[in-house]
């Protein structure tokens, strides 16, 4: 972030000599952000869009060697931990809500009178706007402050989820959800583009991400537990309440706790900002609602439904039109696109996303399939379904605290092939013939673990790396472009798992996929289709692990801090970008 403006005429000497300080400071290592990664550079790094420079004109960066240069932390201790933990918060209430409303689907389908066959749409609706807009809120808030939209965020994700309990029909329902899912796609990505301004490389930063990882399968856990205890003992109408005090504890901690940007009297005139590419946004956008959509309902209404594959052929233009627009802006410079298209030209950065699609596809398919397992399959109750999910959450915690010490020692590629190894585990255990009467501490215990250990390896890696790939000025959108391709898998592979796990239960029924039904208790074909919907996330699995293995093999440490020159000389300063750095 640029130093706070002054009439004082030695401020652009002295900010000057920050930029040059930064070149000068390249043997000792805190000018490169990705500290001994071995990226493969793209054919041209200087247009690639992918910076390594750690202090150009970021939010929430100073400039000064505090920030920049020491691998200290940027506040006191004190205040770095509030900070972490508030922004936390929203990686943890976008999984509490999912969690949470999962358990008590049917009771709102009793209370509200929603047939079974549009329910899920209670979980749909907020995922669909959630992941639609992540692009959008990231760009905006890269370039009107971080800080507000995370705040502001919060708050609306408070207040819709508190009105929700009250609606009295389905659409206001599932409406509001949407609603929901909006104020969660402005603060998600927010929140890894605070962590990554405001941490330089360093200890503190691996901490930060780690904490931030952590946060998803807590958020998750204390979901199930909140809402089967709730269904347990009192109104599901508790759920939204809770989940909206929570959300408001968040956005008020974040007005004392995230320090303001100290460019905000330069910015407050519109002149002095970057105009959004509203075009480009509603492309991105409009693309992802119709696949979303689409993917969502085809297992519904059948995928011979005519409408169905039109609207994935329209979201596929769409996203087409959106990345030749990207790329013509970026080579005009009319206008700052949303998304520079030539930062995927970085093969290395390439394969990250493609990991994190897979990767969470696997995982969270593995979720949803042990859930109907337990819950459908099994007959357990939802508070007794909650209780087998509660090794997770105390797994997410220990595997934060081990992850933060690791990223800084061991190699990315080790790192990220662990992780991906332990979800195909948990997925094979679930997937094998082992007679489901077998105790729960055999085999469906470990799973659990594994399942939760190997999350919070590779996430924290897969943000580090998307933080340290992108500019300061790019920090909320690289947070948004993971987020999104982690939803855009999800849905394809949920979807795929879906239409498989009906086809074996069909097969097995003698009858037609659309007679096929629903899980039912003790049902040897519910059984098998359940089994066949989890080998389908173990192959997921297992090609993240390729893709791992062949893009990340020999590649450096992360988290590394301060390694010389000749380690890390893939990530010097590009000519460019010393000389916009000399400019600042």
């Amino acid at each position: 972030m640029s130093s706070s403006s002054s009439p004082d005429d030695s401020v652009p000497e002295k900010k000057k000599t920050t930029a040059s300080q930064q070149r000068n400071d390249k043997d000792a290592g805190p000018a490169t952000v990705t500290r001994g990664i071995a990226l493969l550079p793209p054919p041209n790094l200087e247009d690639s869009g992918v910076s390594n420079v750690a202090g150009v004109a970021g939010e929430n960066q100073d400039p000064s060697p505090s920030l920049t240069s020491s691998p200290g932390l940027p506040f006191s201790r004190a205040r770095c931990i509030a900070l972490v933990a508030t922004l936390t918060g929203a990686s943890f209430l976008n999984s509490l809500s999912g969690q949470a409303c999962v358990i008590v689907l049917p009771t709102i389908g009793e209370a509200l009178d929603i047939p079974e066959s549009r329910l899920q749409w209670i979980v749909s609706a907020y995922a669909l706007m959630f992941g639609c807009c992540l692009l959008f809120w990231g760009r905006v808030a890269d370039i009107y402050g971080k800080r507000n939209i995370f705040i502001w965020g919060s708050a609306w994700f408070a207040l819709t989820t508190l009105v929700n309990p009250f609606l009295p029909n389905e659409i206001a329902f599932d409406l509001f959800r949407g609603l929901q899912g909006l104020g969660a796609a402005a603060n998600v990505p927010t929140a890894i583009g605070i962590l990554g301004t405001t941490f330089p490389p360093s200890k503190a930063k691996n901490y930060a991400f780690s904490c931030y990882a952590a946060g998803a399968p807590l958020g998750a856990v204390l979901g199930n537990l909140l809402g089967g205890i709730i269904s347990e003992y009192t109104s599901w109408k508790w759920v939204f309440v809770v989940i909206a005090l929570a959300a408001l504890t968040i956005s008020a901690a974040a007005f004392f706790v995230i320090p303001p940007p100290k460019q905000a009297l330069e910015d407050e005139s519109p002149a002095g900002r970057a105009s959004v590419d509203w075009l480009g946004a509603v492309l991105i956008t409009g693309g992802l609602l119709a696949l979303l959509f689409a993917l969502t309902e085809g297992n519904v209404v059948g995928w011979s439904t005519p409408w169905i594959p039109v609207l994935i052929v329209i979201s596929v233009v769409l996203v087409a039109l959106f990345a030749f627009w990207q790329s013509h802006l970026e080579k005009t410079g009319k206008l700052a696109p949303i998304m520079k298209v030539s930062i995927f030209r970085n093969p290395q950065f390439s394969a990250a996303m493609a990991i994190m699609a897979l990767f969470f596809s696997s995982f969270n398919g593995f979720l949803v399939y042990a859930t109907y397992f337990y819950q459908d399959y099994q007959g357990n109750s939802p508070l007794q379904t909650t209780l087998r999910f509660l090794p997770t959450g105390i797994t997410g915690f220990i595997t934060a605290a081990i992850v933060s010490q690791l990223l800084a020692r061991v190699p990315t590629y080790i790192m990220l092939a662990v992780g991906n190894t332990c979800i195909c585990i948990s997925a094979l255990l679930f997937a094998a013939p082992i007679p489901p009467e077998t105790i729960y501490w055999a085999w469906s215990f470990p799973a659990m673990i594994l399942s939760v250990f190997g999350a919070d390896t590779a996430w924290p890696c897969l943000i580090l790396f998307t933080s340290h790939s992108l500019p300061q000025a790019d920090q909320a959108l690289g947070g948004a472009l993971v987020n999104a391709m982690g939803q855009v898998g999800r849905a394809i592979g949920l979807a795929v798992a879906t239409a498989i796990q009906t086809a074996v239960m069909a097969r097995e029924r003698g009858v037609s996929v659309q007679d096929a039904g629903s899980v039912e208790r003790g049902d040897l074909p519910s059984l098998l289709g359940l089994r066949a919907a989890e080998w389908w996330n173990f192959s997921l699995g297992i090609v993240a692990l390729v893709v791992v293995l062949v893009a990340f093999r020999g590649s450096g440490i992360i988290g590394k801090v301060g390694v010389p020159k000749a380690e890390s000389s893939t990530h010097s300063v590009s000519g460019r970008d010393e000389e916009e750095a000399e400019k600042v």
